[in-house]
């Protein structure tokens, strides 16, 4: 076999693969032989037909099934005898491929960087250090208890907070405007969902009550024809409706699995599950900014052929995430939408292996089986969860990975300047603005 190399650009590579003709015509003849012995054809005992039968019948078919093996045996082998990392299976140019001529063809390609290494001790993270108050948990129980409140029926105006069940008609020059037309509609007055003026002008109205109001649309509106339009609204209460919150009772604990209407364990279990979620958020605030502090740190050129498969994961992930099981046209969803996200987790992962492989570092047994017993602390059963986790070796792989990345970061850390920064419960829960920002693209 004889193999030239050429670098195109960057990191494409181009190898031209020859093949001796008599290597091809030994395969191809092995291979017509084996068959004479195995099939069955109409008018011949099975292991009588003449090699020559099917040599006609067959020779082209075993033919290119024994070039396309050819092919993908010896770039295997030219690879290997180069050196090469592919980071992406190769584009085969046949340039000849006739009986009696050496086969000859090009594979264009491109290969893994070479990753070298920035000065680690210069990285600076600021670690985020927060704890749960006795004003978080009060909080987190009001909020446990807005999420189970009942509306109920009042005899009075309305007013911000309520829930008001109304009928509106918005008119432009005395015809109903599109999309400003509903019945029995409900809405939480206070809530910003409607036009600026809208909800303002609807409290103070009681139940059967009516009147016309005309309001602005605002500039920035979605539909274009209507920013800044004056547009006047017929308003018609149906029914106001008082947000009830439930007392801390027997009743509402028993909602939580707390069947002996202990408040203070109501509590403490509030609490624990308050800081799972802080421990966890903490971790993840962390590890995403000394990952984004690993990544300003260096210049890698990135394989677009690890790119585009790396868009096609995230694809597949938010179809599988927002499809609902229904029909989905994956090619509603442009390559441009996960570019930014696809080259910062190549790029990540292409830096990060070169610090697992420098570093020599592996997946902790224990912390593994810590972070699974984590995960499934969150269920009602978490003695199953952990069975599943452990039996399941793609599931356990997910968290090996999560793991291996975090000693990644504990490592970084170790070398890292680090300050500390101390946040409340829910600034600590918040994203970063560089989050928020990643998010919104």
């Amino acid at each position: 076999m004889q193999v030239s190399i050429e670098t195109t650009s960057g990191l494409e590579r181009r190898l031209t693969i020859g093949v001796p003709a008599a290597e091809v015509e030994e395969a191809v003849a092995e291979r017509i032989a084996r068959a004479a012995r195995t099939v069955r054809l109409n008018g011949f005992r099975p292991g009588k037909v003449p090699v020559k039968v099917v040599q006609q019948r067959f020779g082209g078919s075993i033919r290119q099934e024994v070039i396309g093996e050819t092919l993908s045996r010896t770039f295997q082998d030219a690879v290997s005898r180069e050196g090469l990392r592919p980071a992406g299976p190769p584009r085969i140019d046949p340039l000849r491929d006739e009986p009696g001529h050496d086969l000859e063809y090009t594979a264009i390609f491109e290969v893994y960087p070479e990753i070298q290494l920035g000065d680690l001790t210069t990285l600076a993270v600021t670690r985020p250090t927060a704890s749960i108050t006795d004003a978080d948990l009060d909080a987190m129980v009001d909020r446990l208890r807005e999420q189970r409140a009942q509306w109920q029926m009042v005899e009075r105006p309305a007013a911000l907070g309520d829930r008001v069940v109304i009928d509106y008609c918005g008119r432009r020059d005395g015809a109903p405007v599109e999309g400003s037309v509903a019945e029995g509609a409900e809405l939480v007055l206070g809530s910003g969902r409607m036009i600026p003026g809208f909800e303002d002008a609807v409290v103070g109205m009681a139940a059967g009550e009516a009147k016309t109001v005309t309001l602005t649309f605002p500039e920035d509106y979605r539909e274009e024809s209507l920013r800044g339009a004056e547009v006047e609204f017929e308003l018609k209460i149906g029914a106001v409706k008082e947000k009830r919150l439930p007392e801390v009772d027997a009743e509402f604990l028993k909602q939580f699995g707390i069947d002996d209407g202990d408040v203070e364990r109501f509590r403490s279990e509030v609490r624990r599950n308050m800081e799972r979620e802080l421990a966890a958020a903490l971790r993840a605030k962390l590890k995403r900014r000394t990952l984004d502090q690993l990544l300003a740190l260096h210049e890698v050129e990135l394989p677009l052929a690890l790119i585009a498969e790396e868009i096609r994961g995230i694809r597949r992930q938010m179809v599988a995430q927002f499809g609902g099981g229904a029909q989905f046209d994956e090619g509603m969803l442009p390559d441009e939408l996960f570019a930014d996200q696809a080259r910062r987790r190549v790029k990540l992962g292409l830096i990060v292996a070169e610090i697992i492989k420098t570093a020599g570092i592996q997946a902790d047994p224990e912390r593994v089986r810590t972070r699974v017993a984590e995960i499934a602390a969150g269920y009602e059963d978490p003695e199953q969860v952990m069975q599943y986790y452990l039996s399941n070796q793609e599931a356990l792989y997910a968290v090996q990975g999560a793991v291996l990345e975090e000693q990644v970061v504990d490592h970084l850390l170790d070398l890292a300047q680090v300050a500390e920064e101390v946040l409340s419960y829910l600034d600590a829960l918040r994203p970063d603005a560089t989050d928020e920002a990643a998010a919104a693209e």
